[in-house]
């Protein structure tokens, strides 16, 4: 079946914004925390979580692939790639076809047939759909459309193959922790190690290269919590779904055309030391809010936790090294820091299609360099 771009007038007078979808939390125990039963053996339906995990699904169902949250309908054109199948993300490379990943890496889809500027008033539409505008002056733009659809857009001549458009379809409700380990994310010496540390208010960096399933994790061990801890959670884009039903979201803002307006993650960190959080998250460090990171877990706010882009643990220390010099910290200076904010380390690697909690470590100080020692 072909599905050539269309944008027909009834998308283009679609709500820009669709309705927020309802959440449920499940029962908890008198601590506050979740309360769940030991799962039977299942082994089919083991089977089936462990693929869908793979595959970037966020249910064992195969009635549907998308909870209500994700209004795929904002993509527009784009929106019968996304429903085909446990799609995770999209990719339209100018007039050089559509790129789809279900889980398994991404395939080119020759149903897809759109020219040059079709994909560029696409990508405009998108981009005006997140309440952003792109163009010459700004050729690059991300934005979160709806209930956690990310959207990324770069004009040409920064893209020399024409307007790339990169599509991340959300997972929503997420994975519960017993659901990770059923699938073989994490193994069951893992998950006690993990609830205990959730238990105990240990604070967490979770690492990986891209598509590992950090924010997969990190939303299960934060669900965890109990229901009576505030979670305050700091993203660039609001991609993390928690459920928990006290998280209190806040999303970074990029400058206007005027070049006014920004609001990093450095500022929204010193923000959220003002709203009490139990639980202070950081959905990724990536710059100067590393500072401001350490330093707020280095003053009494147990049971925090970040993610980090890293190849591997011992790539770990020499990435935040590299975001500490942003900042300004000396290696000595991080390492101090590091060493006591952080409690443990967990990595996570993605090798033939499956997603695996690697290695757990532990940060120490050798002189003044940081290291981490596997668990």
């Amino acid at each position: 079946m072909t599905h050539a771009f269309v944008a027909s007038p009834s998308w283009q007078r679609e709500p820009l914004v669709p309705p927020a979808a309802e959440r449920a939390f499940g029962p908890r125990d008198a601590g506050g925390s979740p309360s769940r039963a030991p799962a039977a053996p299942d082994a089919p339906r083991d089977a089936q979580l462990a693929r869908d995990l793979d595959a970037g699904r966020s249910s064992a169902s195969t009635d549907a692939v998308h909870r209500p949250g994700a209004d795929l309908s904002v993509l527009g054109p784009l929106e019968p790639f996304a429903l085909d199948g446990p799609v995770t993300d999209l990719f339209v490379n100018g007039d050089r076809g559509l790129w789809i990943d279900r889980g398994g890496g991404a395939e080119r889809d020759d149903g897809w047939t759109a020219d040059e500027a079709e994909v560029r008033a696409l990508a405009v539409r998108l981009i005006a759909r997140g309440g952003r505008h792109i163009d010459e002056a700004t050729p690059a733009v991300d934005v979160r459309l709806g209930a956690g659809i990310r959207v990324h857009a770069v004009l040409p001549p920064v893209s020399a193959a024409g307007t790339t458009i990169s599509v991340r379809v959300p997972r929503p409700g997420g994975f519960p922790l017993a659901a990770l380990a059923r699938a073989g994310m994490v193994d069951a010496a893992q998950e006690a190690v993990l609830r205990q540390a959730v238990g105990a208010r240990r604070n967490l960096l979770v690492t990986g290269a891209g598509g590992t399933g950090k924010t997969t994790l990190l939303a299960a061990l934060l669900a965890e919590a109990p229901v009576h801890e505030r979670l305050v959670v700091i993203e660039d884009v609001a991609e993390l779904q928690i459920d928990h039903p006290h998280v209190v979201s806040l999303e970074a803002r990029q400058a206007n055309l005027e070049g006014s307006g920004r609001v990093g993650l450095d500022a929204l960190l010193r923000e959220a030391l003002r709203m009490r959080p139990d639980r202070l998250v950081v959905g990724e460090c990536r710059g100067a809010e590393l500072r401001e990171l350490l330093a707020a877990l280095n003053t009494g706010h147990d049971g925090g936790a970040g993610t980090l882009h890293a190849n591997s643990l011992a790539d770990v220390p020499a990435r935040l090294e590299a975001l500490g010099s942003i900042a300004g910290l000396s290696p000595d200076a991080l390492a101090r820091q590091t060493v006591s904010a952080f409690d443990i380390v967990l990595h996570l690697e993605r090798v033939d299609g499956r997603r695996r909690l690697a290695q757990m470590g532990r940060f120490e100080q050798r002189d003044d360099r940081l290291v981490v020692e596997a668990m």
